[in-house]
């Protein structure tokens, strides 16, 4: 298990940073009147925060099932990025960047 935690940590850096976005994200658009074809992204948003929290804790508790979460963390940070991609505005497509590249470091960890 401790070697898990030492590869981990900057993965746990990652992760940590895409929920923070994401967090702020919901904020924003919530904030914003309301706009039907911004519901599924605002769905997709918190789906991703919610993954990338339990992910956080689970890297930070070296647990053995890390490596299986971080499949399905990627596969949520991808579906997140895509659909925030969809949008031209600064704040959805930073925070598709973030996503794709937490996505990115998941799948990589989880191989």
């Amino acid at each position: 298990m401790g070697g898990q935690m030492a590869i981990g940590s900057s993965l746990l850096h990652t992760v940590q940073h895409c929920e923070a976005t994401c967090e702020h994200m919901v904020t924003h658009l919530i904030g914003l009147p309301h706009d039907d074809r911004r519901d599924v992204q605002i769905l997709l948003v918190r789906d991703c925060a919610d993954m990338c929290t339990l992910m956080a804790k689970y890297l930070a508790r070296d647990s053995f099932f890390s490596k299986a979460l971080a499949n399905s963390c990627a596969y949520v940070c991808e579906q997140c990025a895509l659909e925030c991609s969809k949008f031209p505005d600064q704040m959805s497509q930073n925070c598709a960047q973030v996503c794709q590249h937490c996505a990115q470091a998941c799948r990589a960890f989880a191989a």
